[in-house]
């Protein structure tokens, strides 16, 4: 029996592989530039190497990355939380599986979202909030949204068209839920854009909290968005998108008889152009004239960084 298969039967931890910018950013919440720039000007770069390949982040570099997103997040600034970062102990854990990887149990189930769905139950608001907001400062707005909060939330609406009860469940989740998300928004740095992103439902759409995640999301980008809520008329829409000089429009509709073409039509043209997303199983992936359609929350992300400049 070889060295490695001894390590492995006898349960010993294999160092975690060591992540691209790329891979980190994701982790984080954060833009590749973002990390680069930190590499830059504080020396929160990646310190791994190997013969003819690109630096990579190591075990220890993740972790002085995720305090520094952890700080600055909470409104220290970049070059003070580099400060605190650097001259703080990392503890030896690198065989300690990555959260994503940690996170994953039998039959492919998150314990994350088994431990949310049981405080759901339970309606434990308090224990919903501490683990929403934790994974947001782990993870991120967008890995929380998409690994987490989407199958749970799932699974509240599915139990309650399936039996009538858990209405009660479904309501205290949402509201656990969109409270987290605005903590994100009002906490998040100081917006990059000077022209505002607006994020609408469609006219008769009652489902605010995909544009909530979605502003949040773009918060932790320095982005600024200012969602309209449910039920948004064409008017409205478009007196809102003259007021504001808005750069970007995502328009949100989940099923299809909720998508109204004729609320795109009504996006007023202007100089500089407004880019028109729609998003949400309503528009079942066709983007009427003058919109492009987003398959996700992450694809609306990176679509109005691009179109808000940042």
């Amino acid at each position: 029996m070889t060295g490695s298969a001894d390590a492995a039967s006898s349960g010993a931890p294999r160092p975690r592989p060591p992540l691209t910018v790329a891979a980190l950013a994701r982790r984080l919440g954060v833009a590749p530039a973002t990390l680069r720039t930190w590499d830059r000007r504080y020396g929160l770069g990646p310190t791994g190497h190997s013969a003819g390949a690109h630096r990579r982040y190591t075990h220890a570099d993740c972790q002085r990355l995720e305090e520094m997103r952890r700080l600055t997040l909470e409104g220290v600034s970049p070059a003070e939380a580099a400060k605190a970062v650097l001259v703080a102990p990392i503890p030896d854990v690198a065989g300690e599986p990555p959260p994503e990887a940690a996170a994953v149990g039998q039959g492919g189930a998150s314990s994350s979202v088994r431990g949310l769905t049981r405080a759901a139950l339970a309606l434990d608001a308090r224990s919903i909030d501490r683990a929403v907001s934790k994974s947001f400062a782990r993870q991120g707005v967008l890995w929380t949204w998409d690994a987490v909060l989407v199958p749970v939330l799932t699974g509240a609406g599915s139990r309650w068209e399936a039996t009538g009860n858990g209405v009660d469940v479904e309501h205290l989740l949402a509201e656990s839920v969109l409270g987290a998300l605005r903590s994100v928004t009002l906490n998040g740095p100081a917006p990059r854009n000077s022209r505002p992103v607006l994020l609408a439902c469609a006219p008769e759409e009652l489902h605010t909290l995909p544009l909530h995640a979605l502003c949040a999301a773009l918060a932790e980008r320095a982005i600024d968005a200012r969602v309209l809520g449910a039920r948004v008329p064409s008017d409205a829409l478009a007196a809102a998108v003259r007021r504001g000089g808005a750069c970007a429009v995502f328009i949100w509709a989940h099923c299809p008889e909720m998508a109204e073409v004729r609320q795109v039509a009504a996006v007023p043209a202007m100089r500089p152009s407004v880019t028109v997303l729609v998003g949400g199983p309503g528009w079942a992936r066709r983007a009427p004239a003058g919109a492009e359609h987003v398959g996700s929350i992450s694809e609306a992300v990176t679509a109005l960084q691009r179109a808000a400049g940042c």
